[in-house]
């Protein structure tokens, strides 16, 4: 069983990060076009390690860890911190309600509904809803039940995913919680955002949220459309060391929401100083390996550095 305390704490450090402060921490989100960002000399991943059955590995420390930035480890000295929380989480769900969503409505919003059933009382979570803008129909709370305006909301208009994502950065920037997640419930078809793909992956990665998508298109697979939108959808979760999900509902998506809501409690984070203290707004190649090879180990692709 997975224990709350930490294997080792440097929680100053930790809780200066999470609010944003530190050398150099700059937040910037002035307007829709730009890309929440947060510039520190301190890189936290957070990391979930499982065994091949999907079981979460408690008691693991520092040294079976090694992290490697474009390619070369980082010594052990420059970890600032390694911890081991089952801490409370922010989150957003993003409820997919475009016209290319109507006949899968009802079931996102079920979806939606579970994630929601699943959080335990220290988590708190956020409901927004995109078609061809972007709106926020609950606020953050650890309220279990979806609103009741959610469950007038019809299908239409064009689709601002990649929108979606950046506002949910931004609102988690605002949040306390060193656990920060970003739920999308989607057929993955973006039609009308401003803001890139790559823009929405910077925002999550950014402020350290981990996205989680479903594809909801996935009962209509087969078609190339289908292929190419579940590509979008996985290729968000995997840069942010998330997970893709095809549900095309039943128990599969009931089962999909339970795992998402327990791993985001369950997560190692290591906070590091680059080797590379170059202020050039490179992305950097990130990867985390431990020494055990039996073990699955899921974490962000990249980070980039500040100017």
């Amino acid at each position: 069983m997975l224990v709350s305390r930490p294997v080792v704490v440097f929680p100053l450090l930790i809780l200066l990060f999470s609010f944003g402060f530190g050398q150099s921490s700059i937040l910037q989100a002035q307007d829709d076009d730009e890309v929440v960002r947060v510039n520190t000399d301190l890189v936290v991943l957070n990391v979930t390690v499982t065994d091949q059955a999907g079981q979460y590995i408690p008691g693991l420390k520092l040294a079976d860890f090694k992290i490697f930035e474009d390619g070369k480890e980082i010594p052990v000295q420059l970890v600032s911190s390694f911890s081991l929380h089952e801490s409370p989480f922010a989150s957003v769900v993003l409820l997919d309600t475009s016209g290319s969503m109507e006949s899968r409505m009802s079931l996102a919003r079920s979806a939606a509904v579970r994630f929601l059933d699943r959080l335990r009382e220290e988590d708190v979570a956020a409901v927004f809803k995109f078609d061809s803008k972007v709106e926020q129909v609950q606020e953050f709370s650890g309220s279990r039940d979806l609103a009741p305006m959610a469950f007038g909301i019809r299908a239409k208009g064009m689709t601002t995913l990649h929108d979606a994502i950046v506002d949910a950065a931004k609102a988690l920037a605002e949040r306390p919680e060193k656990r920060k997640a970003i739920v999308v419930l989607s057929d993955g078809m973006d039609t009308y955002s401003r803001s890139s793909a790559d823009k929405a992956v910077e925002s999550a990665l950014a402020i350290g949220a981990t996205i989680y998508t479903v594809d909801m298109s996935s009962s209509e697979g087969g078609r190339l459309s289908g292929v190419h939108n579940a590509a979008v959808l996985r290729s968000f979760a995997e840069k942010s060391g998330g997970r893709f999900v095809a549900a095309p509902g039943g128990p599969m998506l009931r089962d999909a929401f339970a795992n998402i809501a327990d791993e985001l409690g369950h997560q190692y984070t290591i906070a590091y100083r680059p080797l590379n203290r170059t202020r050039d707004g490179k992305w950097r190649k990130l990867e985390v390996k431990v020494t055990r090879a039996d073990l699955v180990v899921r974490t962000r692709k990249q980070y980039r550095a500040p100017k």
